[in-house]
């Protein structure tokens, strides 16, 4: 039997238990019911007898037993196989696609039906997410996930895009306030000045580009970055006009490109920036020698967590003039596509209902995400929690978690701020215990910059937009439509001169060739789509 045989049947061995024990009582613990669950997600098992579940279970009468599957083929199956069947585990959080094919077949009771007999759960979202997850009957069947905020984000680390720098750099050049990319070079340069290689005798790489068919954002969107906008990727929107701009040609975008060309002459710049694919641009990250780039974080951070700390990249918020803010932060997007909802074969929705209320109250939320007080962490004088060094270790011990701790990770629950208001709402995004187990060498710099967070090193950004990101269309289009056609001309030629604009020995011309190509591009026609969808999207709110 293959690998995937077996982890079909074995899924399909355990949906057999799971639905045939759908709502069932404990044979030992009358007064707890077991509810069963399967999530589209790869999240490791926690022991049976778990200790926080069993105490969760005691406060709210409820143990969900959970089951995950995440390979794409095995999802397909499972979910196939119980519409065909029509018989369900209780809860069931789905891919987006098998989300909709769900729905149509009538598979989840209507979460709204109930919701006003417990508005913990129609509070997590606006009246306007609401709708925008409303089935064609005009009912709710599911609670979107990671999608809810309490007061503020609190996630200590900028997943998002920036321009990065070592640690190291910076404090050679004791800290400065680093805000425009003319100060950026400057500060690469004269490192590399004074500092041509590693400990090893192996030169540095200044800065680096990913510049790939698979990932060309870090050469495509800084101009939008610059210019002071937020990352919806595909344009510009005025606030005012809700027109959806173009910044490929702006005047920042030529200076933008003018000044990488100047520094690719200089040798500040890879020179083989525009032959790399991504595992070769994650090996460059990875020795060490790279001192700069624009990135993602998530794109590239697995491909740094070894590095010693004084490589450890620092964020920082670029615009091409000191007068203009910084918006490279964004709020957490409200994300529609799928979430978790209750099947028609639950033998009490009642229960399974009261249950996702009660995972949203504030003792369950902290049990969730720090455990129990006085074992987990610690109160000080002014409510703030915190750990020990023995509670932080064992806390992320994965002995300890299997056994002890129980996210209920695909369960309803606000990101954020905890409910008192005062703490985060898991010890990882918790400011003080992220700053005292941070390196040596981050710790300096975070001081001298008087934070204690990577966020911090950038502006608060303020509330989404409703057209916010625009990338979540344009991600969608195909060349099935005229725009959509245009879209992928603009970016053919985008992909033949930008990395021709950082390396060419006669700027000014090549720029003159690129302009006059991308002008023989109809692109209004895919802007003036843009423009639609941002204003549909501002008449829905």
């Amino acid at each position: 039997m293959t690998i995937r045989k077996m982890t079909a049947a074995l899924i399909a061995a355990a949906m057999t238990l799971s639905v045939s024990g759908c709502g069932k009582k404990k044979p030992k613990e009358s007064n707890i019911k077991e509810f069963t669950g399967i999530f589209a997600a790869k999240i490791p098992e926690i022991d049976r007898d778990n200790e926080i579940q069993q105490l969760i279970g005691e406060k709210t009468g409820v143990i969900l037993r959970q089951s995950w599957i995440s390979d794409q083929d095995d999802i397909d199956k499972t979910f196939s196989d119980m519409m065909i069947s029509n018989k369900y585990p209780d809860f069931m959080t789905p891919d987006a696609e098998n989300c909709q094919k769900l729905i149509k077949e009538g598979a989840f009771i209507p979460i709204d039906s109930y919701w006003d007999q417990y508005p913990r759960i129609k509070n997590m979202y606006s009246e306007r997410e609401w709708d925008s997850v409303r089935a064609d009957d005009g009912h709710v069947y599911y609670i979107p996930l990671f999608s809810s905020i309490n007061i503020k984000d609190t996630n200590p680390i900028h997943s998002g895009e920036a321009f990065w720098i070592q640690v190291k750099v910076l404090e050679w050049a004791g800290y400065p306030d680093i805000k425009t990319p003319y100060e950026y070079f400057d500060l690469i340069e004269r490192y590399l000045a004074a500092n041509p290689t590693n400990e090893n005798g192996e030169a540095y790489y200044g800065y680096e580009i990913e510049a790939n068919d698979a990932w060309f954002f870090a050469l495509d969107n800084p101009p939008m970055f610059l210019d002071g906008y937020p990352n919806d990727g595909c344009c510009i929107v005025d606030t005012e006009t809700l027109e959806a701009k173009d910044y490929n040609l702006t005047p920042t975008a030529k200076a933008w490109y003018k000044l990488l060309n100047e520094e690719y002459q200089k040798g500040i710049i890879d020179k083989e920036f525009s032959m790399l694919n991504s595992e070769q641009y994650y090996s460059r990250l990875a020795s060490g020698r790279v001192l700069g780039m624009i990135d993602q974080n998530w794109n590239f951070s697995s491909a740094v967590n070894k590095l010693p700390p004084d490589c450890t990249y620092i964020p920082l918020g670029i615009t091409m003039d000191r007068s203009i803010p910084d918006r490279y932060r964004d709020r957490v997007a409200f994300n529609g596509s799928a979430g978790v909802g209750v099947s028609i074969s639950c033998d009490d929705p009642e229960a399974a209902i009261k249950f996702i209320s009660d995972l949203l109250t504030p003792e369950i939320l902290n049990l969730r995400f720090w455990g129990i007080q006085g074992v987990d962490y610690s109160v000080d004088k002014d409510g703030i929690f915190y750990q020990t060094d023995e509670q932080y270790a064992q806390w992320r011990n994965e002995e300890y978690r299997r056994k002890h701790i129980c996210v209920y990770n695909y369960m309803p629950y606000y990101l954020g701020m905890a409910p008192d208001g005062i703490n985060a709402f898991e010890s990882t995004n918790q400011p003080n215990i992220f700053y005292e187990h941070l390196s040596d060498d981050v710790q300096r710099c975070f001081s001298a910059y008087g934070i204690q967070t990577y966020t911090e090193m950038l502006n608060d950004p303020p509330e989404n937009p409703p057209w916010y990101p625009m990338w979540s269309f344009s991600n969608s289009v195909t060349d099935e439509t005229n725009y959509g056609k245009v879209m992928k001309q603009i970016d053919a030629a985008k992909h033949r001169y930008l990395p021709l604009l950082v390396m060419t020995s006669d700027f000014e011309s090549t720029w003159e060739e690129y302009v006059d190509e991308y002008n023989h591009i109809d692109s209004q026609i895919y802007f003036d789509e843009l423009t639609a969808e941002v204003r549909r999207r501002a008449e829905q709110q």
